[in-house]
């Protein structure tokens, strides 16, 4: 029992226990903000995707088509990227991005309502896969707008050289809006790492996500969202524009494998903010991710380039720059969901799978896909999904699947993963098919779809736009 001398000197004590703690109680319930260095990653990687279109993509795709519709690609990838981009903007971002149902998001973010408030000056944050940890949420809006910008001008590949430039801008509105909103709901669309504390309802919290993440489906980067989505699209495209005149008749050489190796390099280059980038944080995930896409890559280069020189006796460049293309698909999906051995395998093995889309397969089904789309976007992504469900697997060099709640490392077998992956595949293919197949007969129906035969023969470069790529 205390004196009562003792007790002023008691309480002396305490309180100055207190006011020496008091700054740190007031720091633990300040509100978490962004660290300076993933802000600045993330942003670098947006910049980075930013690339991998304008000019990126529109170089990879403009050196293969002819030069007198070179013009009219360029035209294409550009504007539709811009058009996608003030979509996403207005509507986009919040139907894929925040709280609805198991296929949509809704409509609380419209225009971008709330990411900022001008009044106070604070900015809004989101969660990243880490707890405690948050990033900008103009950020975050940033990045994805060029994931969903880019994906749509991937299936521009495969109806170039006949399709109206009003044909195309009307279809990517549709497609956009009723294919990768939805899809990239299903997939990415969560509550966030720090909804899931300790005494949250975890089954209420998941019952708020996406479909195919309920599933557990794994696509880090976008595997199904963008390349199967788009690749598939593209294939129903082709049949249904239809042939170019003179396809299977006429030589419609790439004019420029030159302009075609750039666009290459500079995807490998852009793709780097793709993958890594979707770890949302500078950190050791981001690490994986940048190996496992700079490796698998040159894998897939080789893989072509070495199948394609046993079977034509010549290792062309037309073929090292597809087979880059394909280990960049593949391992999109994968990137931080595999180790370095899933890597070699996937990279080695999506140079060969895209190689037999493009020829035997593409022979198979008939259609002018002009630019190889669903040859080397859908298959390499299907790989790649499927591939993911494998290689996840702690005991093959991959990280395994981290618990909501607890952060620890979990497989559920590669078995139970893989048809968990087949799943979120074929739900993607027939949504997507779908989509495009109405997309593309309403456009028909509105606008047609083909320009006439005259212009085709002539080139779009000068008939749809007045102007020419080169001076001849």
């Amino acid at each position: 029992m205390l004196t009562a001398p003792r007790r002023p000197v008691l309480l002396a004590r305490l309180l100055t226990v207190a006011l020496l703690a008091a700054p740190a109680l007031a720091l633990a319930s300040d509100p978490v903000v962004p660290n300076k260095a993933d802000t600045a990653w993330m942003l670098t990687s947006t910049a980075l995707v930013l690339l991998m279109s304008v000019p990126a993509l529109g170089l990879f795709y403009g050196g293969l088509v002819r030069t007198k519709n070179m013009l009219s690609v360029l035209m294409q990838v550009f504007v539709g990227f811009s058009l996608i981009t003030v979509l996403w903007c207005i509507y986009g971002y919040s139907l894929a991005f925040t709280q609805g149902n198991a296929f949509i998001g809704g409509f609380s973010r419209l225009f971008l309502s709330g990411v900022f408030d001008p009044r106070t000056g604070s900015f809004a944050t989101v969660s990243t896969f880490s707890k405690n940890t948050v990033l900008y949420e103009l950020v975050y809006v940033a990045f994805q707008a060029t994931f969903a910008a880019i994906t749509c001008c991937l299936i521009l590949g495969a109806v170039v050289e006949r399709i109206k430039f009003s044909a195309v801008l009307l279809f990517l509105v549709i497609w956009f809006t009723f294919s990768y909103l939805p899809v990239a709901h299903m997939v990415w669309y969560w509550p966030g790492a720090d909804a899931f504390t300790p005494t949250a309802d975890v089954n209420a919290l998941t019952a708020q996500g996406g479909l195919i993440w309920r599933w557990g489906a794994l696509d880090y980067a976008g595997g199904t969202v963008v390349h199967i989505n788009a690749g598939v699209a593209g294939l129903v495209g082709a049949f249904v524009l239809g042939k170019r005149v003179g396809f299977g008749r006429e030589p419609m050489p790439p004019h420029s494998l030159t302009l075609t190796m750039v666009g290459a390099s500079l995807l490998w280059f852009g793709w780097f903010g793709f993958n890594a980038g979707s770890a949302l944080e500078a950190n050791g995930a981001a690490a994986l991710a940048f190996v496992n896409t700079y490796l698998a890559t040159a894998c897939a280069v080789l893989s072509w380039m070495g199948a394609e020189w046993i079977l034509k006796g010549k290792p062309s460049m037309l073929g090292a720059a597809s087979g880059a293309v394909a280990g960049l698909v593949a391992i999109t999906p994968a990137a931080g969901n595999v180790g370095i051995p899933g890597a070699f395998v996937i990279g080695l093995g999506a140079g060969l799978v895209c190689l037999w889309g493009v020829t035997g397969l593409k022979r198979r089904i008939r259609a002018d896909d002009a630019l190889d789309v669903f040859g080397v976007h859908a298959l390499g992504g299907i790989f790649g999904a499927l591939m993911t469900g494998i290689f996840n697997a702690p005991a093959l060099g991959g990280p395994g699947i981290s618990d909501n709640v607890t952060g620890a490392q979990s497989y559920p077998g590669i078995a139970a993963q893989l048809f968990i992956q087949f799943k979120a595949v074929c739900l993607v293919v027939v949504w997507t098919a779908a989509v495009a197949w109405v997309g593309f007969r309403v456009v028909k129906a509105l606008t047609g779809l083909r320009v006439p035969e005259e212009e085709e023969r002539e080139g779009l470069d000068i008939t749809s736009h007045g102007e020419r790529a080169y001076d001849l």
